[in-house]
């Protein structure tokens, strides 16, 4: 068991046979009375976020989930392929998992994968990665006050902001956290 107030953003727990991972994290000392924890957590099952308000001095079991290196291997269609780094097995791990992050994978891409009792239920993809442009608008610099931006399709069917310099050929860096451009490779 854990006291709420040792809850961080990252950290693991379960409540009610749910296993929830926190996002945020505040507490919260009213001027009379007992302090409040509130988080905001996800459902590392179903994928819902929601938020929770816990009493100071309350306990919830944390778990220890195992994170390890893994690489993606490919998409059969329902279900997505990847090679334990260090025991080279092939866990399949159901689409649903990833959700819109679906579009940041790519073959041979190294992400760290979590499993809880053998069960596959969270995922960290690398901070950035490089990608190929396959589509890219034509740009015209105009009279423009600002930086002007324009819209590239990558290998994996992001789309994403560019400068106009990119074109198609080129390999760009992007921002896995928001799907920002970086830099040109």
């Amino acid at each position: 068991m854990i006291d709420v107030n040792q809850l961080r953003r990252g950290a693991s727990f379960t409540v009610d046979n749910q296993i929830y991972k926190v996002l945020n994290y505040q507490h919260i000392k009213p001027g009379r009375g007992n302090a409040t924890i509130r988080v905001k957590v996800r459902d590392l099952r179903s994928g819902t976020t929601t938020d929770m308000t816990f009493n100071s001095g309350t306990a919830v079991q944390d778990i220890e989930v195992d994170r390890r290196r893994a690489q993606f291997l490919y998409d059969d269609g329902q279900f997505l392929t990847f090679m334990d780094m260090e025991t080279y097995e092939q866990p399949q791990i159901r689409k649903e998992l990833f959700g819109d992050d679906l579009l940041y994978l790519k073959e041979n891409m190294e992400l760290r994968l979590s499993s809880y009792e053998g069960e596959y239920i969270d995922y960290e993809l690398p901070q950035s990665a490089d990608y190929q442009v396959t589509e890219a608008e034509p740009a015209v610099a105009g009279d423009t006050a600002t930086a002007a931006f324009k819209k590239v399709k990558l290998e994996t069917g992001l789309v994403v902001q560019t400068p106009l310099f990119v074109v198609i050929g080129d390999t760009i860096r992007v921002n896995t956290e928001d799907g920002s451009y970086i830099t040109r490779v």
